[in-house]
């Protein structure tokens, strides 16, 4: 039987790595870790591939490309798969300031990520997906600071934006007239929905792309969501780069998805990974939660 993957001693042999790789491929639960900071509850997921540093876990390139791989096969790949590493953010913000679609980690599944601001890259996420364009697309920031600039914030609590994120929340908020998303994303929607993942990858993507990535998970619309590239392989081909950060331990329930469009209430439209982190961080900010009238 195998040890946990901070326990195994990683051998570069690689019938070893392929036994190993392929048994976490099949792994779709692991439960959340939780901690305090300054009083308030936080909650993120333990990645095996680069992380943010609150974690104090794994940060080493060698073990996470080691531990990244599905299946070894993908390094014969015409170069398109990529460790989610430091190494290679530049070259993916060049693709999305070029209004490419890159496939990413994130801190729940993977996600195709285009500049938000280039609807012909956004079509092309519909396009890849086979999804409605009447299903809303949220939108990835890299700091918390940088919400603002596509929505409405200054009715939310002190503090509280920060207690959620980053983590695996999706923040839906009204966008307001301020907002510099074009209006043609998600057309006829007033609220947008808001990521800033616990992944450092992706959170430098959206830094250096001076722009909000749209993000949606990278599958076929309908179909079970993605925690290995493996999962999405056979769309590989319609992205510029497909970045490895390792089995995804989150489960495929992806981000709790809490609206919070109303001044002191909260609703939450999808459970996802972190509900009861969600709710208790909410609540301890005196939201009340939104009950349907009667």
């Amino acid at each position: 039987m195998l040890n946990s993957p901070l326990s195994v001693s990683l051998s570069r042999h690689s019938t070893y790595l392929q036994l190993v790789s392929r048994f976490y491929c099949r792994l779709d639960n692991v439960e959340p870790i939780t901690w305090l900071s300054s009083g308030v509850p936080k909650f993120g997921y333990l990645h095996w591939g680069p992380q943010n540093s609150r974690l104090g876990g794994v940060s080493s390139k060698n073990m996470a490309w080691s531990l990244k791989k599905c299946d070894l096969s993908i390094e014969n790949k015409v170069g398109v798969v990529h460790p989610s590493t430091d190494d290679y953010a530049e070259e993916a913000i060049e693709a999305i300031r070029v209004g490419k679609v890159v496939a990413v980690p994130t801190d729940t599944l993977y996600g195709f990520a285009c500049d938000a601001c280039s609807m012909e890259a956004v079509n092309k996420i519909y396009e890849i997906k086979g999804r409605k364009h009447t299903s809303p697309l949220a939108i990835c920031v890299g700091d918390v600071s940088d919400i603002k600039r596509f929505a409405v914030t200054d009715h939310l609590p002190h503090g509280l934006l920060d207690s959620l994120l980053p983590g695996p929340v999706t923040i839906v908020l009204r966008r307001g007239e301020s907002s510099v998303l074009d209006k043609s994303l998600n057309p006829g929607l007033d609220n947008i929905g808001v990521r800033v993942p616990n992944d450092n990858f992706i959170r430098a993507i959206s830094r250096g792309s001076k722009s909000a990535l749209a993000l949606t998970s990278a599958n076929l619309s309908g179909q079970p969501s993605s925690v290995c590239i493996k999962d999405f392989e056979t769309l590989w081909e319609h992205c510029a780069y497909v970045y490895d950060g390792g089995v995804l331990p989150s489960g495929r329930a992806g981000s709790t998805v809490v609206d919070l469009t109303r001044l002191g209430k909260y609703k939450i439209l999808r459970p996802g990974s972190a509900r009861e982190e969600t709710v208790a961080i909410l609540e301890r900010h005196s939201l009340l939660e939104e009950t349907l009238a009667i």
